[in-house]
């Protein structure tokens, strides 16, 4: 039944356990003069009970300490193995003291004698709050034991380790929880892991110890993340390369509490040292390949400057002495005869050009500076390109593989200029740059897009990057402010020899 009070601010759902209907009406008029309107039942014994409360919901139950067939501390018992928590509180006409102690012991939230009810209400209200609180704090526990068996749940299937951990002040890390994913990767069980705070520093590779505790100290000093590469020992004795990531939190009791994961990355270290071999085989060949065609330029142009040289020259003399004996009546002969030989002058001019372009002997006997500075001139003859060259004045120190690249990247720049740019000046800088050598080349040309970078047939700058990547250096090409195209080469003034001991798995990193 339903007592309403004019303009009930709150409502209750009351289970009143009592044999006098009169003193549940007295209870129920505390109630409504307090303004509330009441759904209630009144039961006296324990089947009436169970039903009310298997059927239906209740906010509270007031309960008499004693009827003829049912009291307080039954109605209590039967209300726990329901399972239910509800405000409990009994309502007597006479309890003794160590009865009610007894009771509240037993689970009851109040007693009060009908005597003096002005309490009734405020302890209602009380115990109603505090059922709330309980409710609240019982969802609260139910959702966060939900969260750790789902989170529990996916960690089991995880192949790598997930971990929570504090690190005591001796340096140790003292596992919270590990998850099932610790015996696939480093064979030993979560519990073993969680018993011995050793285990993971004595996994680790004693070379590695030092840079794993370096970092770490790092990152608790910034309270940042924790992201660490580094071998470990199995417990079967097997080296693995893994990777630990974690972050840390503050806890409610001040404790710094680490949550991560640690993976097996041994297969990508794998695959990472064998790009690095394959990409130092292919520089190596790229190298041998370079100095292969240097050989057969500079012999190339040993023949056309030493076999054609000498031919053009004798072919020359012999003109010029056939021309001598010409009559001078025969003038279009004599004509045709200085023509030969202005043709025998072009030849040997060109065959010059192309042997110094092929090796350049001022390279070799002059330095860097001179050979740019000579190349640059003929250059600008053969293609009415203006072409300024800013060098020191005292020689550029290069070895002769860088000496060589930085010139053979100068002609390929200076090709490109001419074949596409359609440029009418060019500005050639080389400069020392510490250990360093860098060579700049700018032009007033139309430019070059992102596309023309792109290109898979674009083999020029495709060669130039080979032969700086070949040296250790840096190549960046990009529009000029302006228009034109500017380029920046810088390599390594004396190349530093790479040897095996790089290239081992304990120091790809």
């Amino acid at each position: 039944m339903t007592l309403s009070a004019p303009e009930a601010a709150n409502t209750l759902r009351l289970l009143i356990i009592d044999d006098c209907e009169d003193d549940a009406l007295l209870l129920l008029h505390r109630f409504r003069a307090a303004n509330y309107a009441v759904t209630w039942e009144r039961v006296d014994n324990a089947e009436a009970m169970r039903a009310a409360l298997t059927t239906r919901a209740w906010d509270l139950i007031l309960c008499d300490h004693r009827m003829p067939r049912f009291n307080a501390l039954a109605a209590l018992a039967l209300m726990q193995e329901l399972g239910l928590d509800l405000p409990f509180i009994i309502v007597s006409g006479v309890i003794e003291e160590e009865t009610a102690i007894a009771a509240m012991r037993a689970g009851a939230h109040d007693y009060l004698t009908k005597e003096k009810l002005e309490r009734l209400v405020p302890a209602v209200e009380r115990e109603l709050r505090e059922a709330r609180h309980r409710a609240e704090r019982h969802a609260a526990l139910e959702a966060l034991r939900e969260s750790e068996a789902r989170f529990r749940a996916l960690a089991s299937h995880i192949p790598s380790m997930v971990f929570q951990m504090v690190r005591g002040e001796d340096g140790e890390m003292e596992f919270h929880y590990v998850s099932d994913g610790s015996f696939a990767l480093l064979g030993w069980r979560p519990d073993e892991m969680v018993d011995n705070p050793r285990r993971l520093r004595e996994a680790i590779v004693a070379e590695d110890r030092d840079d794993f505790h370096a970092r770490f100290d790092e990152a608790a000093r910034r309270l940042g993340t924790f992201n660490w590469e580094g071998r470990v020992v199995t417990a079967a004795g097997d080296e693995k390369w893994s990777n630990i990531r974690c972050s840390p939190h503050r806890t409610e009791a001040g404790t710094l509490l680490w949550e991560g994961i640690m993976s097996n990355i041994t297969q990508n270290k794998l695959a990472e040292l064998e790009v690095r071999r394959s990409r130092a085989q292919l520089a190596e060949l790229s190298s041998h390949l370079q100095m292969a065609k240097e050989e057969e330029r500079e012999r190339i142009a040993r023949d056309i400057h030493d076999e054609l040289g000498g031919l053009l020259v004798a072919i020359k003399i012999e003109s010029a002495l056939l021309a001598g004996k010409i009559p001078a009546e025969l003038a279009a002969q004599r004509s045709r005869a200085r023509s030969i030989e202005n043709l025998v002058d072009d030849a040997m001019s060109t065959a010059s050009r192309v042997a110094r372009e092929l090796r350049p002997g001022i390279l070799k006997e002059f330095g860097l500076n001179a050979a740019i500075e000579s190349h640059a001139e003929d250059f600008a003859q053969r293609t009415g390109i203006l072409c300024e060259v800013d060098t020191p004045e005292q020689a550029v120190e290069v070895d002769e593989e860088c000496a060589i690249a930085l010139f053979r990247i100068f002609q390929e720049a200076l090709t490109n200029v001419s074949k596409h740019a359609h440029a009418t000046w060019v500005e050639v800088r080389l400069r020392p740059e510490g250990e360093a050598v860098s060579l700049e080349i700018t032009d007033d040309g139309k430019g070059i897009a992102e596309d023309d970078l792109a290109k898979p047939r674009s083999f020029g700058l495709r060669g130039i990057r080979e032969r700086i990547n070949a040296l250790g250096g840096n190549f960046d090409i990009r529009p000029y402010p302006g228009g034109g195209t500017h380029l920046r080469a810088q390599a390594p003034a004396r190349r530093e020899t790479v040897g095996e001991c790089d290239l081992v798995l304990g120091q790809v990193g």
